[in-house]
């Protein structure tokens, strides 16, 4: 039998790798897309070895055109039966220190290649008549986190708009919203982790209960029970308060880079 075949953007570390591992503990082939190609070339060994699936590598930046183009490439002219856009990447700087071609950039990661390359996904997908998409928001989409926050809210109404054209259709669609998780992403932004130890997930369990929701077909997976209380009470939270809350932790982390 012909095993499922799965790309996934930004695979080389994180939430990404996780995904990979996963997946190819599901019996999956991969694609395996980002910018280190040492870091892929290990992982995709190590998936060899261990589950004996085919890991393919692929090394393209989607800050540019030519790496959306490489992507959407392998997209329109191989099979992919799920594809998952997680590539993104933090600023140290708030938007008044921050280059407009800073801001553009990091827009291109989160929102442009991922809208670009979901619409070249799923066209392919409702005309074999199977496939699935999930696309890697943030909970930061519900603050005013600077650019982080603005690129990962569109993208999350993109992916529920995406999910209301294709009802009915044999195309899975999910946005997920994790929290803070036990990755590399502080680390690279010079910042330490904010917060109490309780807020922070495993890779493992955002992975876990992202794909779980995403074959149950739901449109929108906020993995950890803390972080879904949080998301329905933000419903109901005066914008004014949002605003304060998200401007006091976007200055507590410029202090401490």
């Amino acid at each position: 039998m012909t095993r499922p075949r799965a790309l996934i953007n930004g695979a080389s570390s994180g939430l990404g790798r996780g995904y990979a591992l996963d997946l190819a503990a599901d019996q999956y082939d991969l694609v395996l897309v980002a910018r280190d190609e040492a870091r892929l070339r290990e992982l995709a060994t190590s998936i060899g070895t261990e589950h004996g699936t085919l890991a393919e590598v692929v090394v393209a930046d989607l800050s540019t055109r030519s790496g959306i183009d490489v992507v959407r490439t392998v997209i329109e002219t191989s099979r992919i039966d799920l594809l998952i856009n997680n590539a993104g990447y933090g600023l140290k700087q708030g938007l008044l220190e921050s280059e407009v071609s800073e801001l553009e950039g990091q827009d291109i990661v989160l929102a442009g290649a991922v809208r670009e390359l979901s619409l070249a996904a799923v066209k392919q997908m409702r005309s074999r008549g199977r496939g699935g998409l999930i696309n890697v928001s943030s909970m930061a989409a519900l603050t005013t986190m600077g650019q982080y926050a603005a690129s990962k809210m569109s993208t999350l109404v993109f992916t529920e708009a995406l999910a209301g054209e294709l009802r009915g259709a044999p195309v899975t669609v999910t946005a997920v919203l994790p929290g803070f998780i036990r990755t590399r992403f502080h680390e690279r932004l010079g910042v330490e982790r904010p917060g109490p130890g309780w807020i922070w997930l495993d890779v493992h369990e955002v992975v876990a209960a992202s794909l779980r929701d995403a074959r149950r077909g739901k449109v929108i997976s906020i993995p950890g029970a803390s972080y879904r209380a949080v998301a329905r009470i933000a419903r109901f939270v005066p914008r004014s308060l949002v605003r304060w809350g998200s401007t006091g932790f976007s200055l507590s982390r410029r202090d401490e880079s």
